[in-house]
């Protein structure tokens, strides 16, 4: 698997009752260089806006990819690269979703991800290529300072789960992936292609 991290712009029609948005096509999807088998649907609710979810993979054989849209409210969205002898080991990609933009973030299999909530009751949908399974569940402290992250909410103000205070630093994790290629990340607009 490549680093090829996406963030897809998401048309989206409006008139005077709204707008309609197609928030997948596997066709368009496809055309985008995402073939992933996705295979179940999860939704989170955050009340408070500082609430960390993450940083969290799955190890193989059940890696995961994600397809991240936030539908309330908006994120900070984070993505690292777990993949022992990449150029780009242990660095990260940070970006906004909001509801407002309708924009979602594609997370290959061999990266952590992990968001903050940027406002109260906030509401994140995502999409996984394989199912929960907690006996190869992995997480990454979230404020490692090796990885450099910005994270808009410090560490004594943000709210998180006993389980994601606890994860291992990078330095103490033994990463199951490898990969050759840098972490990249492109912009794709789904408006101009054609599925």
């Amino acid at each position: 698997m490549t680093g090829g991290v996406i963030l897809l712009r998401t048309p989206r029609h409006g008139d005077d009752r709204g707008w309609f948005s197609e928030t997948w096509s596997r066709a368009r999807f496809s055309a985008a260089g995402i073939d992933s088998d996705f295979v179940q649907d999860n939704h989170s609710r955050s009340e408070p806006a500082g609430v960390v979810r993450g940083l969290h993979f799955q190890r193989p054989p059940f890696a995961q990819a994600k397809l991240v849209r936030c539908v309330r409210g908006a994120i900070l969205d984070v993505v690292v690269d777990l993949r022992a002898g990449s150029p780009t080991f242990g660095m990260h990609h940070a970006v906004e979703l909001s509801a407002d933009s309708g924009d979602q973030l594609f997370v290959p299999p061999s990266f952590a991800h992990g968001f903050v909530t940027l406002q109260p009751g906030t509401e994140v949908i995502y999409k996984v290529s394989a199912p929960y399974a907690p006996a190869h569940e992995g997480g990454l402290a979230w404020d490692d300072p090796e990885l450099n992250i910005a994270w808009p909410v410090k560490a004594a103000d943000a709210v998180l789960t006993d389980r994601d205070r606890n994860w291992p630093r990078l330095g103490d994790l033994d990463t199951p992936f490898v990969g050759e290629t840098p972490m990249t990340l492109s912009v794709v607009d789904l408006g101009r292609i054609n599925g």
